[in-house]
């Protein structure tokens, strides 16, 4: 297999990385700020309950934890699943897996922010009369969100990256299509392929968070 035919049969996992990323992104950053919103909840059990399941996945591996996505209801819901066809679509497994292992990252990120602001900004929107959602929505987030910026940048990046991951389960993505290239034709030619792949997709990825950044430099 020449060059050109590896790359032009890898960019067709390109497609699969991508649907997980982007879906990943979609479902885990709304998430993560429920759980960050349970985490700092006044109450204890709430809280309690938010900051154990958090350092459940923060705490395991995430390989291991899309391997019990994928498998484990395959053996408590076979006819199930096999009826609704989700046992035959592993994106399914996969991207939930993904989103609640990052929603949880992106919960701390989000109680980090949120705590950080000063109680001033709180007393203030309270004697102009903002109740307490009117606050968070429109005084609190919108500042939260420019002082997180760096470190969400740092997750989506490695989202890319973690994507890979997804080779575990047979999921025909980027490196799973380069590693069974790789195989078949005893090069290691594929990896180098995939990691070009994957540089290109980080550096737009920078690039697009870059120009966000800048563009929240008004709430200096």
């Amino acid at each position: 297999m020449n060059l050109s035919t590896m790359i032009l049969k890898m960019s067709e996992g390109l497609g699969n990385t991508c649907a997980i990323f982007f879906l990943t992104l979609l479902f885990s950053l709304p998430l993560g700020m429920v759980f960050a919103l349970l985490r700092m909840s006044k109450s204890r059990i709430v809280s309690s309950v938010m900051r154990f399941i958090i350092s459940i996945l923060r705490g395991t591996p995430l390989m291991l934890q899309l391997l019990a996505v994928t498998y484990g209801p395959y053996y408590l819901f076979k006819d199930t699943l096999d009826g609704i066809g989700v046992a035959q679509n592993k994106l399914i497994p996969v991207v939930i897996a993904f989103a609640i292992n990052y929603a949880a990252y992106f919960a701390e990120i989000y109680r980090g922010g949120i705590e950080s602001m000063p109680i001033g900004q709180y007393e203030a929107a309270n004697v102009l009369g903002y109740t307490k959602m009117q606050t968070f929505m429109h005084i609190i987030l919108p500042q939260v969100v420019k002082r997180i910026m760096p470190s969400i940048t740092n997750e989506v990046v490695t989202l890319v990256k973690d994507t890979s991951i997804a080779f575990c389960v047979s999921y025909q993505e980027l490196f799973t299509i380069g590693k069974m290239i790789a195989n078949s034709e005893t090069s290691f030619t594929p990896f180098l392929i995939a990691g070009v792949f994957y540089f290109v997709f980080n550096a737009i990825v920078d690039l697009v968070m870059g120009r966000i950044e800048k563009r929240l430099d008004y709430y200096k």
